[in-house]
């Protein structure tokens, strides 16, 4: 089974275009991995612990729940409307997540992995943990990225962190899929180096903090929330589950196949403490998961920040856009690993472009040329066969060939951009060809019937292929195509030429992609409207 999660969303805000990016981006690759006939278990969800929680609940005037039920009604609302197909939800006040937590903590300190200690220094609030003098810039101060900063003294719990120093380093170094792309395992290595010269703490006096997981052992301490966090990867996938649970046999999805994580969270949390954690707990580097690696969605070269004020809420671009679009432009102008400069503009050239003009434009020209030259039905292979029909075969294969590389890697863009060159493609074979002058004469029926299959089939293997990205307009493209039954059971391995029958009949052609018109347009459009009603009346 391919188990693909994403990093579960703190329900201390709303949504922005990064959680929304990172939701799609796994989504698209859920998707893939079932279209190629694997048993999928996609896992997202919310942490909805910590200091920040509950601050923000007093503030409000309402209890921690309410307060990140409240939000995680939001994000559940979006992943709706974005068609986020996960398969289970993940919320860290769930009991069965607590009762693993509580376990795992309970066997770490028996195995002497847990330990009790004082220890004064300063603490960040806004990121939930304790700082050291690296921590510090080169004027001996604490940078913004910290917030506020406080000096405080207290007992609590720590991790014997350092204790897997070794085994990370060796570990890190000889693994090949533990961090993709490999580019950020550069990154882990160096976190290595300065992340171990002390242990973590992993509890919070409850006199200063209450909402979180107790320790099972120690009453007077509750879990730190990154702690908590990083378990829900395995507690909603089985780990230690008791019979009746609902969740799902945990040997049949770990190790996870794909966690999908933002860069930002990849040291020290994803790429040092949760590996660290696992080996503890006694799983295996056989066992350890592979972690996908995304970028920042910037904005005008800059990083997007809430108190900067150019945070893009995506709850607003698909109502703008529609949630297609918004789709298509996160995992299309964005290359996986990269960061990105989101453009409003860009999203709107892009799918104008790739989708409305060409794909659109390319299935919209084949069924009505189909319908006009041939009544609907596809015609049978005749004798011709000319060197730009073979060309136009092959570069069919070669696109599915590369999608599906690409895809396999995780490549979204590439994969995207293999299917808009076959797209290009098929567009010139059309001007080269010209139907509509081989159907002036009766003897170049043989020709043009060659065209048509032509173009149809790689309609048909193209809108398949986009299933993955956009599901709906894949839909409505094969029921055009009246081949949605055709495409059962086939997966893009065996995917080869000849799809469609001879003698298949097509269905009338309707909107896939309507262009998204500027104001302009619109404008004019409206003009043109009201100039046709007046002469009516």
């Amino acid at each position: 089974m391919y188990y693909i999660t994403t990093a579960i969303d703190y329900t201390n805000g709303p949504p922005h275009i990064g959680h929304a990016y990172e939701k799609v981006l796994a989504d698209v690759l859920a998707r893939w991995h079932r279209m190629k006939g694997e048993e999928v278990y996609f896992l997202t969800g919310v942490d909805q612990h910590g200091q920040k929680v509950q601050q923000t609940a007093e503030k409000l005037g309402i209890t921690p729940q309410e307060h990140v039920d409240n939000i995680t009604a939001r994000f559940l609302a979006l992943w709706e409307r974005l068609g986020i197909s996960y398969d289970s939800w993940a919320a860290t006040t769930d009991p069965r997540h607590k009762a693993c937590v509580q376990k795992i903590l309970t066997s770490l300190k028996d195995k002497g992995q847990l330990y009790k200690k004082s220890y004064r220094g300063f603490y960040s609030v806004r990121q939930e943990q304790f700082l050291t003098d690296k921590e510090r810039d080169e004027n001996g101060n604490f940078g913004p990225e910290w917030g506020e900063v406080v000096e405080l003294e207290e007992e609590n719990w720590y991790f014997r962190l350092a204790d897997q120093a070794e085994w990370m380093k060796q570990f890190v170094e000889k693994s090949g899929s533990f961090v993709l792309p490999a580019f950020r395992k550069a990154e882990v290595l160096n976190a290595i180096e300065r992340s171990f010269d002390a242990d973590l703490c992993i509890s919070r006096p409850k006199e200063r903090l209450s909402w979180g997981i107790e320790l099972p052992f120690d009453p007077d301490f509750v879990t730190y929330v990154w702690f908590d966090a990083l378990i829900n990867y395995v507690s909603f996938a089985g780990y230690l589950a008791e019979p009746g649970s609902g969740l799902p046999e945990f040997s049949k999805l770990w190790p996870a196949d794909c966690e999908v994580i933002g860069k930002d969270i990849l040291v020290p949390a994803h790429g040092v403490y949760w590996p660290a954690m696992l080996h503890a707990m006694g799983f295996s580097d056989e066992e350890m998961p592979t972690l996908l690696v995304h970028g920042w969605w910037n904005i005008n070269g800059e990083k997007m920040s809430k108190s900067i004020g150019n945070v893009v809420d995506p709850n607003l671009l698909v109502e703008e856009f529609g949630p297609e679009p918004v789709r298509y432009y996160l995992v299309r102008d964005i290359t996986t690993g990269k960061d990105a400069n989101f453009d409003a503009d860009r999203l709107v050239m892009l799918y104008n472009t790739e989708l409305a003009n060409d794909l659109g434009n390319l299935r919209n020209r084949s069924i009505n040329m189909t319908r006009r030259y041939c009544e609907s039905v596809l015609p049978a292979p005749g004798e011709y066969d000319d060197d730009a029909s073979k060309a136009l075969r092959a570069t069919m294969d070669q696109a599915v060939v590369q999608f599906s590389r690409f895809m396999d890697e995780n490549m979204v863009s590439d994969a995207l951009a293999a299917l808009n060159a076959q797209v290009s493609a098929c567009n010139a074979y059309i001007e080269q060809q010209q139907p509509w002058q081989l159907a002036k004469d009766e003897a170049s029926a043989p020709r043009l019937g060659c065209v048509l299959r032509h173009l149809l089939e790689c309609c048909a293997q193209t809108g398949y292929l986009i299933g993955c990205v956009l599901p709906g307009a894949s839909s409505r493209i094969l029921e055009q195509l009246n081949a949605d039954s055709l495409f059962q059971g086939l997966t893009p391995s065996v995917l080869s030429w000849g799809v469609l029958p001879a003698g298949h009949r097509i269905n009338d052609p309707a909107p896939v992609f309507p262009r998204i018109l500027s104001e302009e347009e619109k404008a004019k459009l409206a003009e043109k409207a009201a100039k046709a009603a007046n002469k009516q009346g």
